[in-house]
């Protein structure tokens, strides 16, 4: 699938059927949010597979909105490391980005996916640290459900010309 196809089809999946995903794949996956972009290539990412359904059957409890998790096959927590910042608040922006790459790859290799904020809601941040014993400074930032997709989603045209400026407002 080219890059354009991708980020255009790419949709939040809720359901999935109870096919896993090859760990060498999930491994592929977390790579591909390695090479995000991050402020002075300072990096401070850290991601965890998870591929227990105990664990995964936990998640909604601490975040109402990942209900998602449920049914999932696999998730990945995305976290920053606050000591790795080297430019003060970016690791913010670059985990975001590394959330987007990890959302196309797993388009890509043909699984769903659903991106679960997490940072800076106290609650959501503080029942992770303690069900993945995080150490201190580093901070829980995005959960990303993903399973093989048990429903379709039709592409939309989400281009709103109205919010688009040239040179000026």
């Amino acid at each position: 699938m080219d890059t354009i196809k991708a980020i255009k089809t790419r949709r939040s999946i809720r359901t999935f059927s109870n096919d896993s995903i090859p760990q060498e794949i999930l491994h592929k996956i977390v790579e591909c949010g390695m090479f995000a972009p991050s402020a002075g290539n300072e990096q401070p990412w850290h991601f965890i597979i998870i591929t227990k359904p105990e664990i995964l059957r936990t998640i909604p409890s601490i975040h109402k909105h990942a209900q998602m998790f449920l049914e999932a096959t696999a998730g990945i927590l995305v976290c920053f490391q606050k000591d790795l910042e080297k430019h003060t608040d970016m690791a913010i922006q670059d985990c975001a980005a590394a959330t987007q790459n990890i959302l196309l790859a797993i388009h890509t290799y043909g699984y769903g996916s659903c991106w679960c904020g997490v940072y800076p809601r106290e609650e959501r941040m503080n029942g992770l640290i303690e069900l993945f014993s995080l150490p201190k400074g580093v901070i829980p930032f995005s959960l990303i459900a993903i399973g093989l997709p048990n429903e379709e989603k039709e592409l939309v045209n989400r281009c709103l010309s109205d919010r688009i400026h040239r040179n000026e407002w």
